[in-house]
């Protein structure tokens, strides 16, 4: 006898879940009974199938595995289920910690030392004000050494170097709870958000033409643009009449190009040059085999935030940096 033959088909979801003619086209989990088989403890069989629902009706609730095998489960089979998180992209899968190892290319002259996963970072040779980026402990991980100990590490690496001692940690961590612990603060209007994003897609979204064309801008007289590239970094000026008016950086690390410094000044903020200035880097790491772009940003600019959503980027991970008493 057909061991699902007494099984009463349904297309109505049980009480055991949450499926059924909503779910179609959504990414779903569902434990199926298997019929005629007996699982591990001697009672019936149970398989789970992952994946997008493609069709519920008729009895049958059809999912696309996320291998592309298509799986016809009768409803009266489920034994239980439910809607699930699309799946992140795959450059959103990398940790948090090695998302940051890809800022160091920004600064050539960043002395590094390891406190186990921590990275010590200290520039040697800073033009202007020290920038924290490569300034501060990346204390993402686990230190390998009591925390204690560990915090002293930092402490003195930064001492010996006539530095503030900081450590930049993901918020909500157990790093930033370690220094936390030993009486380290939040850095006024330090919290940053790791914005991360498809190049080719940021690209297509900065094609429709500004209000004013970085074209027609450094087409005035008294306009100069500067570039300067060293293969793994570029640095783009904007000058008119001499004065410094705009600028940008970026850095190639593997296919992942590190957005920095972009900053224009505030007479000519609002007419698109921000994206004209960005278009100019994309264009840049594109030609060099950058698939995947990132950035960071302070977590109160929300102009800067609008801006990069515009773009297809999204938060990845949350920042803060953490100065020593």
């Amino acid at each position: 006898m057909d061991s699902g033959s007494d099984l009463h088909i349904s297309s109505e979801p049980s009480p055991q879940h949450r499926l059924g003619a909503h779910v179609v086209g959504s990414r779903i989990v569902v434990r199926r009974l298997l019929p005629g088989q007996v699982g591990a403890t001697g009672g019936p069989a149970f398989t789970d199938v992952l994946g997008v629902c493609l069709s519920w009706g008729d009895g049958v609730c059809v999912v696309r595995r996320e291998d592309g095998q298509e799986v016809a489960i009768r409803i009266a089979e489920i034994v239980s289920g439910k809607p699930v998180p699309p799946r992140p992209p795959v450059r959103h899968r990398i940790s948090a910690r090695d998302a940051e190892q890809h800022s160091l290319v920004l600064w050539p002259h960043v002395e590094t030392a390891p406190i186990g996963e921590w990275v010590l970072r200290s520039d040697t040779q800073p033009v202007g004000r020290l920038i924290k980026r490569a300034n501060s402990c990346l204390a993402i991980g686990e230190p390998g050494r009591a925390d204690a100990d560990a915090v002293d590490e930092v402490r003195a690496f930064y001492r010996a170097r006539e530095r503030e001692p900081l450590a930049q940690v993901v918020r909500d961590s157990d790093a930033e709870r370690i220094f936390v612990t030993a009486g380290w603060q939040p850095v006024p209007g330090g919290d940053a958000v790791f914005q991360l994003g498809s190049l080719s897609r940021a690209a297509r979204a900065l094609r429709p033409v500004a209000p004013l064309s970085f074209e027609q801008l450094v087409a005035r007289p008294q306009t100069q643009v500067g570039l300067t590239d060293d293969g793994v970094r570029v640095a783009l000026e904007l000058r008119i009449g001499g004065h410094l008016v705009a600028t940008a950086r970026a850095g190639l690390s593997g296919d992942w190009l590190g957005l920095h410094a972009l900053q224009v000044e505030p007479e000519l903020r609002r007419r698109g040059l921000a994206r004209r200035m960005i278009a100019e880097l994309l264009d840049w790491g594109a030609e060099r085999g950058a698939t995947t772009c990132w950035l960071h940003v302070e977590s109160d600019n929300q102009a800067a935030l609008d801006l990069y959503e515009s773009l297809g980027f999204s938060t990845h991970h949350e920042l803060r940096y953490l100065s020593a008493p």
